[in-house]
């Protein structure tokens, strides 16, 4: 099954989810290069934004992401990776399991906007 990569320039997000609990660890995205190496090494290899270069996830850190199944959306525009994590477990550059660390409070935002219109 082929990704459109077309939707967003050459980029399609790829979401990274542990295999053995459903935790969601991040989000990176993925060009056609990044998306092949993935499916072909089985270690999750992103496309970096900031460097334009392709990265595999832990080659430094040796917190590598195995591949245990890889997916796509009905658009075929998202990639769904789950994952054995290898390592320490560390996923996030901030040293946390997982990227999403920060809660957002629910309904500040409509909090505000009423404050605004009033």
């Amino acid at each position: 099954m082929e990704i459109d990569f077309d939707k967003m320039q050459g980029l399609a997000p790829a979401v990274v989810q542990d295999a053995g609990t459903g935790e969601l660890l991040m989000v990176g995205f993925m060009n056609r290069e990044a998306l092949d190496k993935t499916l072909h090494t089985g270690f999750v290899t992103f496309y970096s934004r900031t460097r334009q270069t392709l990265w595999t996830k832990g080659e430094s850190s040796g917190n590598r992401l195995q591949v245990v199944a890889a997916w796509t959306d009905c658009d075929r525009d998202t990639v769904l990776l789950r994952v054995r994590v290898l390592g320490e477990g560390k996923v996030c550059h901030t040293g946390t399991r997982s990227c999403f660390t920060q809660e957002l409070p629910l309904g500040a935002a409509l909090v505000g906007q009423e404050r605004a219109e009033r």
